[in-house]
C-alpha cells in the first residue's frame, strides 16, 4: 500500500486498496536456524491493486467473498485467477481472526475482496490483502492500534505482511520483517507479465543458494534509482531467479521473451512466477506489453495471459 492507503469510509463500510509489489532486488544471504532464509530486498509498491470492502457485523466470525476484476475477469486472464480460498487458508481470514483474538473483539467482519493481482506470482497480493484487512478491521472495530502493532500481528501471518505497513518503498531484511524505508524512488513505468504456471515459494527457496556477498546491494540500488544512475540495472538481482527458471520452463521462456520484446534487464519478482521490466517511458512500456500480448499459441489463445503496465509508487 502506498504511504497513505486509499481508504473510502462510509457509515456502513470501509474500502481499502491493497497494492501489489515488485522486488527490484532480492538477495538470499543465509539459511536461518528457524528454517527461514535471511534476505535483503528492495521492495516497491506498484499501481496494480486489489480492493477490499470491510464491514463490522454483530455476528461473530469472518466472512469472505471473492470476485475477480480487471484482467482476471477477462477470458484470457481467467486462467490466472485460480481458486482463491475463502476460509482459513486465505491470509485475509487468518489476519482478521488473529487480530480479533489478540484484541478480544467479539464482533465479526464481512469482507468483499475484488482480486486484480494474480495469486502465486511473487507480487505479494495475499500479503497486501492481509495488511489491508488488518488496517480496515482495526478501524471498523474501533481499535486504537498503531501500524507497528498491526504489523506485528501480520508478521505472524506471513513474512511479507509487515512490509505493506512501511508506507512505500522499503528494504526488507531479516526474514522480511525488518524494514528500512527509502525515499526518492522515481515513478517509473514497468511491465509485469504472469505466465500461466505459478510457483511454490517453498520449492523455489528450497533450491536457492545463499550468497552473503550480496549484502548491501538493495541500498546501492535504491541510491542508484534515486539519482537516475544507469548502473541500477546491474544491481537488479534476484537470487530466486535461477531456481525459478529450473522449476518452471514458463519463467525461463518469459524472461527471454521480455528481452526479445525490447525490455532491458527483465527480472523475476519475489519467488515468481511473474516477471517484470522497468521502462524509461510509458510509451516504451506499452510497446513491450503490446509485443508480448500479440504472441499466440497454436489454438489462438494468448501465450502470456497476464500482461500489466503499471508504475512504481513512491
Amino acid at each position: 500500500m502506498p504511504a497513505e492507503p486509499a481508504v473510502i469510509a462510509t457509515r456502513e463500510s470501509l474500502t481499502v486498496r491493497a497494492a501489489a509489489k515488485l522486488n527490484l532486488s532480492l538477495a538470499v544471504l543465509a539459511r536461518r536456524p528457524d528454517g527461514y532464509h535471511e534476505i535483503e530486498s528492495l521492495m516497491v509498491p506498484v499501481s496494480l491493486h486489489d480492493t477490499l470492502v470491510v464491514r463490522a457485523t454483530e455476528t461473530p466470525g469472518i466472512s469472505l467473498r471473492v470476485r475477480y476484476a480487471g484482467a482476471l475477469a477477462t477470458a484470457d486472464g481467467s486462467v490466472l485467477a485460480g481458486d482463491v480460498p475463502t476460509d482459513g487458508r486465505n491470509l485475509v481470514v487468518r489476519a482478521a481472526e488473529a487480530l480479533a483474538a489478540e484484541a478480544g473483539v467479539t464482533q465479526g467482519l464481512d469482507i468483499e475482496l475484488a482480486k486484480e493481482i494474480p495469486a502465486g506470482s511473487g507480487l505479494g497480493g495475499g500479503s497486501s490483502d492481509a495488511a489491508a484487512v488488518l488496517m480496515a478491521a482495526a478501524r471498523v472495530w474501533g481499535l486504537d492500534w498503531s501500524p507497528a502493532q498491526l504489523a506485528a500481528v501480520g508478521a505472524r501471518i506471513g513474512s511479507d505482511v509487515p512490509w505493506f505497513f512501511a508506507g512505500g518503498p522499503a528494504i526488507a531484511s531479516g526474514r522480511g520483517e525488518v524494514l528500512d524505508s527509502v525515499a526518492d524512488i522515481p515513478p517509473l513505468p514497468a511491465v509485469i507479465v504472469r505466465p500461466t504456471a505459478g510457483l511454490s515459494t517453498a520449492a523455489v527457496y528450497g533450491q536457492c543458494t545463499p550468497d552473503p556477498a550480496r549484502r548491501g546491494d538493495a541500498a546501492r540500488l535504491a541510491t542508484a534509482l534515486a539519482h537516475g544512475d544507469g548502473r541500477a540495472a546491474t544491481l537488479m538481482h534476484n537470487a530466486l531467479e535461477a531456481p525459478a527458471r529450473a522449476l518452471c520452463p514458463d519463467v525461463d521462456q518469459l524472461l527471454d521473451a521480455l528481452a526479445r520484446a525490447g525490455a532491458a534487464a527483465p527480472r523475476l519478482t519475489g519467488s515468481g512466477s511473474a516477471c517484470f521490466a522497468l521502462a524509461r517511458t510509458a510509451t516504451e512500456a506499452r510497446g513491450i506489453a503490446a509485443r508480448l500480448e500479440a504472441q499466440r499459441r497454436p489454438d489462438g489463445s494468448r501465450l502470456w495471459p497476464g500482461v500489466f503496465v503499471v508504475r512504481l509508487c513512491g
